[in-house]
Formats: C-alpha cells, sequence, structure tokens
C-alpha cells in the first residue's frame, strides 16, 4: 500500500527542524576507541574523520568504568558461564543468579529492603509509577522532570497531575494542598539531579511536606525519585541526591547504565511495594532482563564503588568537575553551579548552539548541544559531562577550544 501522502507529511516536519536547527541529523558512529594513556584519556574515533581523534564529553560514563580490564573480563567469564542474553522474561525462565546477586547489593547500597532490576531506567520509571497509580491518585511532578516521567504519567493516567514550578517548593506544597480532599493517594515524582542542567531536588524538604500532609490521605503520600544522575556520581560516597540532601525517598530509582558504565535500570524500597511491582509493574513482567553478564558488571562496578577505590574516585571526579566549571566561568561562559559532573554551558540560542558544537567537533571534542522541546526555549544548552577517566590535560584542552571560540566568534 502506498504511503506517499504521509511520507510528504513527515517530510515536510523533518525540513521545518532542519531550517529551526533543531533536527539532531545522524548519529555519529564510534568505530574505534583508544584507551587511556600518557596522561591523555580515552580517545574515540568516528565513521568518516578518519585517524581524527575526539575526547568525548558527553557521556553517561561518570565513574569512566566501562573500559576497565576487570570489568571486561567479569563480563566475559559471566557470558561463558551463563550465554549472551537471558532468553526469556524473568517470569517465566530469565531470572538468573546474577540478578538477584546484584539486586540484594543494590538493596544493602541502598539501606532498602528489597530491590528489583528492569532493562532500562526509562522503563523503570514506566513500570514504577503505572504500576502504582489509580483512578483515585493524582501526581504532583516538576516541571523539568525527565521526559520518561511525563511518559509515565500519560500512561498511567491519573485522576489529575498537578506540575509545580522547578524547585519550587512553596508551590509544591499549594499542589498538596489543593489535592486534600480529592483523591486517596498522591505521588510526589522528581529527578534527583535534573539531566539537562546538573542541580537536584531538595529531597529533605519534600519529605517534610509529604509528611506534613500524610495524614489528608487514605492512602499516604508517596515519593518517587529518578535518581539515575545522580547515583554513582553524586555524594561523597555515590549514593546519590539522597546523600547530599539527608533524605529518603519512598521509591527510589536508579540506572546502571550511566555511572555504573552498563546496561539497565532498578528500583528499591520496602519489600513489599517491590513484590507488589514484580505482579504489576507491565515493564518488568513483559520485557527481558539484562543479561547476565551485564548484571554481574553492574555488581563488580557497585563493589568497587562502595570501597575506599570507589570514594577516591568520587573526589578526583568532583576535581576534575570543578576545574571545568570555574573554567568556563574565568572564560565568561554562563554555567549553573553544582557539583555534579553535569556541567551546562547556556548559549539561549539555537543557532549559536548549533555553531559551537560544530566548532567543538572540529577541533576534537564531542559534546551535546540541547534545543527546545529537550529545554525550554531560550534554556539552550551545550551540557559537557566529566568522566573519571578523563584527565587534567582533557579538561584543559576542552577549556582552551572553548577560549578560542569566545575570541573567534562569540561577539560575531
Amino acid at each position: 500500500m502506498a504511503i506517499d501522502r504521509l511520507e510528504n507529511v513527515l517530510f515536510q516536519e523533518l525540513e521545518q527542524l532542519k531550517r529551526e536547527g533543531r533536527a539532531k541529523g545522524k548519529e555519529f558512529i564510534i568505530v574505534d576507541v583508544k584507551k587511556p594513556s600518557d596522561g591523555k584519556g580515552a580517545r574515540y574515533f568516528l565513521k568518516g574523520f578518519g585517524n581524527k581523534e575526539f575526547i568525548r564529553m558527553n557521556s553517561n560514563s561518570y565513574l569512566g568504568m566501562s573500559l576497565r580490564e576487570d570489568i571486561i573480563e567479569v563480563e566475559e567469564e559471566t557470558a561463558r558461564k551463563f550465554g549472551v542474553g537471558p532468553g526469556a522474561v524473568r517470569f517465566i525462565s530469565g531470572t538468573f543468579q546474577p540478578h538477584r546477586d546484584l539486586e540484594k547489593a543494590l538493596a544493602r547500597f541502598h539501606a532498602r529492603e528489597e530491590a528489583m532490576i528492569y532493562s532500562a531506567a526509562y522503563v523503570t520509571v514506566i513500570g514504577v509509577i503505572a504500576a502504582l497509580v489509580t483512578p483515585e491518585t493524582i501526581v504532583i511532578s516538576d516541571e523539568l522532570n525527565h521526559n520518561c516521567i511525563i511518559n509515565a504519567v500519560r500512561l498511567a493516567r491519573p485522576k489529575e497531575r498537578f506540575i509545580y514550578r522547578h524547585l519550587d517548593m512553596k508551590d509544591l506544597e499549594e499542589k498538596i494542598v489543593q489535592s486534600i480532599g480529592k483523591a486517596e493517594r498522591v505521588i510526589i515524582v522528581t529527578d534527583g539531579v535534573f539531566s539537562m542542567r546538573g542541580d537536584y531536588a531538595p529531597l529533605n524538604v519534600i519529605q517534610s511536606l509529604a509528611e506534613k500532609y500524610d495524614r489528608h490521605f487514605s492512602q499516604n503520600i508517596i515519593t518517587v525519585v529518578d535518581d539515575s544522575h545522580g547515583v554513582g556520581a553524586f555524594g561523597q560516597t555515590g549514593r546519590g541526591t539522597e546523600e547530599v540532601t539527608n533524605a529518603k525517598a519512598d521509591l527510589l530509582i536508579g540506572t546502571l547504565g550511566k555511572a555504573f558504565g552498563v546496561n539497565g535500570g532498578y528500583v528499591v524500597s520496602s519489600e513489599t511495594l517491590i513484590t507488589y511491582l514484580r505482579e504489576k509493574a507491565i515493564t518488568y513482567i513483559y520485557s527481558n532482563p539484562i543479561t547476565p553478564a551485564e548484571a554481574a558488571c553492574a555488581l563488580k562496578v557497585l563493589q568497587i564503588l562502595d570501597s575506599q577505590e570507589g570514594r577516591e574516585r568520587l573526589s578526583y571526579l568532583r576535581g576534575l568537575t570543578r576545574r571545568f566549571r570555574e573554567g568556563l566561568v574565568r572564560l565568561g561562559y554562563e554555567t549553573i553551579e553544582s557539583e555534579h559532573p553535569i556541567v551546562p554551558l547556556l548559549v539561549r540560542d539555537t543557532r549559536r548552539t548549533a555553531d559551537l558544537v560544530n566548532y567543538l567537533i572540529e577541533h576534537g571534542v564531542l559534546a551535546t548541544g540541547l534545543n527546545y522541546p529537550v529545554v525550554p526555549k531560550g534554556d539552550e544548552t551545550i551540557r559537557f559531562q566529566v568522566n573519571a577517566d578523563h584527565t587534567p590535560a582533557d579538561i584543559d584542552y576542552v577549556l582552551d577550544v572553548l577560549g578560542k571560540y569566545k575570541r573567534e566568534r562569540w561577539n560575531c
């Protein structure tokens, strides 16, 4: 059957994105990696760029674990023992010992009774929220929450949804008060660290507000936090936004695909809640888990993180992040104050964002430009992400490139 009319409509939409400078375009393909050496971090080679070396400043692998030989050896050994894939969803025949070993370790790490892993953090959020929302549930969400939370709430179809201004606790309290008498259950959901900005939610205040008004709802106020960018990258021991704010969510969601450098997502909570989710979470029941080898790798990274070596690596990461952020400020760029290794450079213009990204690529630096609708209009940003396998020389090189751009083009 011909679909020419549909293709014409879609083609016009794509052309509009290109005209506005918002098209993502073709993805770069990494064809080879050179391991860290001679005071330099890893260098990446891209299809179509020959022998040109790139520093990757747009990776979520905050701890820099994915190229470590000891992690790779664990994956290879586990794959030889259990195979390269799970072969089924968990409840049929897809649960392997490495899955349960990892879940138990994650629960201990976060001081919770139980944990469960999913194929990705995105589907963890969808599975958790969809399972917990009833026809008598109100969801209250930060306006800058990640796309996975936004879509999870849409899928769940709560009785009502309230959006509070970003990090505005007075507005959050007003939304809680508006919910009194309207629902049996309230879910407050927020990112821990906000992925586009590197700032973070005041979980201690959110927790206090939930406790203050909890008695007004027969099935409680529940706090759900997606700290995918926080766990493993934030806090003295890498326990994320909970550690930084001295708070504890009712359900904490994390990822194995960022700081852990592997793949997958997870949630930790009470035994009752996790058991319920195993029975009700659609993205857990009907989707294969991560491979046994990935689970074993994630467990190895978790063991490193929860050790003196891990704390030293986090300290090193904070130092590199500080070096980069302070360098941006010295050059006269606008950024957001935080200790998190997400370091945004606020450009506030779509076309200039694209121009700077292209300039960085020309000079061997990979960074990601973020335009509307990924970020609000006027917040156009280049998101840099510092990793623990970067070196001071890497950071200084990127700052040097940004300094040259500032002198050559910023005022054009």
